[in-house]
């Protein structure tokens, strides 16, 4: 099983209002405020540690069948921050590795429950018009989109 989650950078900007109060309360544990607060650009942090959230919660979601998210739940780590950030998202007791990807536009992570699977994981991202019209017959393992992005994972 694998996971996947796309944020379009410039529909974030105007789409959510992170810096309200109690915002970050609500999405991010203490240590990932943490992380936010002394970050080089704060914007990207919030979208990194929302995307590595996302991605795990959707493998979660189809291994236990519950439909309950609950961000400030999902505890995020990260392990390297060089070109791609690797990182940990604990659910319920349940780990699952995250690679992500931060360009200009957009933020987006990989996840499985085996660290080695990041590596064998195939990603097409696609940005509008471009996106295939029949993008569920491609069978992909995952399915994101956001804003002007499309992101398939087998």
């Amino acid at each position: 099983m694998i996971g996947n989650d796309i944020v379009d950078l410039d529909l974030a900007k105007v789409q959510s209002n992170w810096r309200r109060k109690g915002y970050l309360d609500k999405i991010f544990c203490p240590s990932e405020q943490t992380l936010i607060a002394t970050a080089n650009c704060a914007d990207e942090m919030v979208w990194l540690l929302w995307s590595m959230k996302e991605a795990a919660y959707k493998i979660h979601n189809r291994k236990t069948g519950i439909r309950n998210f609950a961000p400030a739940s999902l505890a995020c780590k990260l392990t390297s921050t060089h070109a791609e950030v690797n990182g940990s998202v604990t659910v319920d007791g349940q780990v699952y590795f995250t690679k992500t990807s931060v360009l200009p536009n957009y933020v987006h992570t990989i996840a499985a429950p085996v660290c080695d699977q990041l590596s064998k994981i195939s990603i097409a991202i696609y940005s509008q018009p471009h996106h295939p019209a029949d993008y569920k017959s491609m069978a992909p393992g995952c399915v994101s989109h956001h804003g002007r992005y499309l992101a398939l994972v087998y």
